[in-house]
């Protein structure tokens, strides 16, 4: 099996490059999801990282793999210069040529899949399926507001940090009240119109990450609650699953590489 085929499976399984052109035109976002460095030969294991990283592309050359698969862009702009001396991007492409290592990153499609990032984050916090999404498409979308059963919040906080396995979180609010409805956003998400989803859909918390100030303030001003979660922690559950559903099906050898200083 090729690069070409994994990446065949990944689209026709998990996310088609086309939802996040989609999402791009219609909601004004930018991405760079795809093959972003082909390889030769077969494919003979591959690693699932979110990132790109020097560290990840070590740990393929460690375990045979000769294709990773990212969640954020390896290359997200136009590349200038490779000076892998002091850029960490290009130590890891080099690390991928050097080895004959392919690499497929798939970026806001994996986001707003059908069972993709942003829905297997709402499951993960209890949510079985959402009443709104912030941006819909014709398959899937991102962002979502739903009800779970009802928990007080430092309840909420304390078996969102269990099931997510991180360590770091920032929650703001009454330990006290009663989570019923959640508005949930992965990786970056929190801009006004998911504060504004949140706000007038009811929620009792917005969770997300990488949250500014001023939306914070905004929210608990206006009775919602705020669980932040690192963007990694936030992101690599559901990233997790994805490579879980997929590996059956392509008929290698297939690992994840987690980042637990970024949990």
């Amino acid at each position: 099996m090729k690069l070409n085929d994994i990446f065949a499976i990944i689209e026709k399984n998990a996310a088609p490059v086309a939802l996040s052109d989609e999402l791009c035109s219609k909601y004004g976002h930018y991405d760079n999801s795809g093959i972003m460095l082909e390889n030769s030969g077969n494919i003979k294991g591959v690693l699932f990282s979110l990132d790109f990283t020097p560290e990840a592309a070590e740990e393929a050359v460690e375990r045979g793999c000769n294709l990773i698969v990212t969640h954020h862009p390896a290359i997200y702009h136009g590349l200038k210069r490779i000076t892998p001396s002091d850029d960490l991007i290009s130590k890891a492409l080099v690390v991928c040529i050097k080895h004959n290592i392919g690499v497929i990153s798939m970026h806001l499609n994996f986001d707003s899949a059908p069972l993709g990032i942003d829905y297997y984050l709402m499951k993960g916090l209890g949510g079985t399926e959402a009443a709104g999404m912030l941006n819909t498409l014709s398959s899937g979308g991102y962002g979502r507001i739903y009800d779970i059963k009802p928990v007080t919040f430092a309840e909420f906080t304390r078996r969102t940090l269990k099931t997510f396995e991180t360590r770091r979180a920032f929650a703001y609010g009454d330990d006290n009240r009663i989570i019923k409805r959640v508005a949930s956003f992965c990786g970056a998400g929190c801009s006004g119109e998911a504060a504004g989803l949140a706000i007038n859909g009811g929620a009792d918390v917005l969770v997300s990450a990488d949250i500014a100030h001023h939306m914070i303030t905004g929210l608990y001003y206006n009775n919602v609650n705020v669980l932040q979660l690192t963007h990694y922690a936030s992101e690599v559950y559901g990233f997790k699953q994805i490579a879980k559903n997929l590996a059956p099906l392509f008929g290698v050898s297939v690992c994840v590489y987690v980042d637990a200083q970024l949990m």
